[in-house]
């Protein structure tokens, strides 16, 4: 049992926090407290401080290493830190790399029949970078070989082993012994002689072959490197011709694109004309109906006069002119259908606004809130006794019912509108009880809705309407806001007139203007409004700070079209006014007048990617688009803000 508590073990102390090893042999029998001691005077740190751990668990004082399981002759690790690393840090007092504690390594060997031996190996690590002992380097691998005439396998250097016999039986004898590491085929080059054979079985006969010289040599490597460049080019010009071909095919896809949707967008005008033609809705649409009504008549009057004379002429045209009025009575039968329902979906608006929502916000949290006042029921109210009393195919107990809703609503306020309206229903209600037919009760309950109107309208009776009425002006404020229309002989404001960029206001409001164009020239503005409304796209997405298409008006832009363009396209002479649109005629400045062209739709995107005017068009081009730019010039000159852009 001594024996055994004398065994020594390897035990490998870890520094917490601080990373370093220390390697020690202690004896087995030896208690944790006697460690510590020799430790404490090792790193120079009381003893008290100094807590060792084992597989993560505090190890007692008086506990040894036998008792936690170290066997003799084997190695562990122990941690080890501070319980104050503020004051007593655990560090080691010698630098790693002049350490020389070694790792220790016991081992047992049996010489004889019960006789042993004890060694003690001792491993020195050092921890210096070795220097370079001679031999050859690899440069690639780092592997060194040592020097010598052949190759060998690489030479690693090992760590310094130094074997310690601590205990050894009486009779030991040291033996060396020495090995020649040197080849013997390096030595000597032996042949067969006289008492000496070498087999011949692994000689190989060489065959001398023809000398070939170096200019030979360098000749066939060139003819190989122009053989393989020929190769090499030959793929680079597939490549490039492959690439040649599939821009080629892109852009023949991009042209058939771009073709493509031209038609499509034509297509789709065409359809949307057709709709507006057979449907009209809007006052524009009965302007391109009277127009295509006008060039219809020009055409029939043509022909006639082409193809008949004296009294047939005049009995045709008279028919013509007959033909002509009967079409220009269904139009307006269906442009007053089509304003009743117009009216009627105003009227919708107009009652839908102040009473579609009630008010709403949004609180500090982000909530949303929302709320009814008594403006919003009453307006809300209003509604529904309208919606009611429109309803003409009703049964009479209904009717009554609706109207007696209505006067019991109206009798809060006392006025000559409430009055009027309740004679209106007193009325109605006498002319159910006597079984009059309902079409001929439509006109007196037309009144009752339109005098109803009038009551919502009014602010007293609806106070959440005030939001959505004109706010007249007072009269001091109008004396230089009124003109006179030469047309209808009345003064109405200058918002009622048209504006032009030339500074000349029209002498006609615009509802004469609209009816003069009916009867007599009946042009179609909307190809016009088109044209304007995308270049005002366009521009804006260019640059959104530009303000002169935002300027001009339609009458401008048909000015500019029919007569400074005479409306066709400057490069290919297409007459289609709608496949025109205007570009910038020098890309790098901003879009004016004086600085665009006007071209198909097929042409503006070859045109926008001109970089240099003066290299990609012809002197005489060049001079007569500046002719319609200086023409343009002296026209817009007249407008105080467009002249101030011109710097005149």
């Amino acid at each position: 049992e001594t024996n055994v508590k004398n065994s020594t073990a390897t035990v490998k102390v870890l520094l917490v926090p601080g990373g370093h090893v220390m390697t020690m042999a202690f004896a087995i029998g030896l208690s944790i407290e006697e460690i510590k001691h020799h430790l404490a005077s090792e790193l120079e740190v009381p003893l008290e401080v100094l807590q060792l751990y084992l597989n993560g668990r505090v190890v007692e004082e008086k506990q040894s290493l036998m008792e936690l399981g170290i066997r003799p002759h084997s190695s562990t690790q122990m941690e080890m830190s501070s319980s104050d690393p503020t004051s007593y840090p655990l560090r080691l007092l010698r630098p790693p790399e002049h350490d020389n504690m070694p790792d220790v390594i016991t081992v047992r060997v049996q010489k004889d029949e019960g006789m042993f031996k004890e060694v003690v190996v001792e491993i020195e690590r050092s921890h210096q970078k070795k220097p370079f002992l001679g031999g050859y380097r690899h440069r690639l691998t780092g592997a060194e070989y040592h020097n010598a005439a052949v190759q060998t396998l690489p030479k690693k250097r090992p760590d310094r082993v130094k074997f310690i016999c601590v205990s050894f039986s009486p009779k030991q004898t040291a033996e060396l012994k020495s090995k020649l590491q040197q080849c013997s085929v390096d030595m000597s080059t032996q042949m067969t002689g006289i008492g000496c054979y070498v087999s011949c079985v692994n000689d190989k006969l060489v065959t001398p072959v023809k000398y070939v010289t170096a200019d030979e040599y360098h000749g066939r490597r060139l003819d190989a490197v122009i053989c393989l460049q020929s190769y090499v080019r030959r793929w680079l010009a597939q490549e490039e011709v492959e690439q040649l071909r599939r821009e080629r095919a892109r852009r023949l896809a991009w042209f058939d694109l771009q073709e493509r949707k031209c038609k499509e967008e034509k297509e789709a005008q065409l359809r949307e004309r057709r709709r507006r033609w057979m449907n009209p809705q809007t006052r524009e649409d009965f302007n391109l109906l009277y127009h295509a009504l006008e060039k219809w008549r020009n055409e029939e009057e043509e022909q006639i006069n082409c193809s008949l004379r004296g009294a047939e002429r005049k009995a045709a045209l008279c028919a013509l002119l007959e033909q002509e009025m009967e079409f220009i009575a269904a139009i307006g039968r269906h442009q007053i259908n089509v304003e009743a329902i117009n009216q009627d979906k105003i009227i919708r608006n107009f009652l839908n606004k102040p009473c579609s929502q009630p008010e709403n916000w949004r609180s500090a949290t982000g909530r949303l809130f929302e709320m009814d006042s008594v403006p919003d029921v009453r307006a809300r109210a209003l509604k529904e006794i309208y919606d009611d009393i429109s309803k003409f195919l009703v049964d009479q107990q209904e009717r009554r019912h609706f109207l007696e809703k209505l006067r019991n609503t109206v009798m809060e306020h006392e006025c000559q509108l409430v009055w009027d309206i309740i004679d209106l229903i007193d009325r109605e209600m006498d002319l159910m009880g006597r079984d009059v037919k309902d079409h001929n009760l439509e006109g007196l309950r037309k009144r009752i809705c339109t005098l109803f109107l009038q009551y919502i309208r009014t602010p007293a009776f609806n106070p959440k309407v005030i939001k959505l009425l004109k706010v007249h002006k007072k009269p001091s404020e109008l004396q230089h806001d009124m003109f006179f229309c030469h047309g209808c002989q009345r003064y109405l404001w200058s918002a009622d007139f048209g504006s032009s960029t030339t500074g000349c206001r029209s002498r006609r409001c615009r509802n004469c203007t609209s009816l003069d164009n009916v009867a007599r020239p009946r042009d179609d503005n909307s190809v016009y409004q088109n044209i304007l409304r995308r270049l005002r796209t366009d521009e804006h997405r260019l640059n959104p700070e530009t303000s002169i298409p935002f300027l001009l008006q339609v009458d401008d832009i048909r000015y500019l079209i029919e007569k400074v363009w005479s409306s066709c396209s400057a490069l290919n002479g297409s007459r289609d006014i709608y496949n025109l649109v205007f570009a910038r005629w020098d890309v790098q400045e901003d879009w004016s007048p004086w600085n665009c062209i006007l071209l198909s739709k097929e042409e503006i995107s070859a045109h926008t990617q001109v970089e240099h005017i003066h290299k990609a068009y012809e002197t005489t081009f060049i001079q007569w688009v500046e002719q319609k730019h200086s023409m343009a010039r002296q026209h817009f000159s007249k407008n105080p803000v467009i002249a101030k852009n011109l710097g005149l």
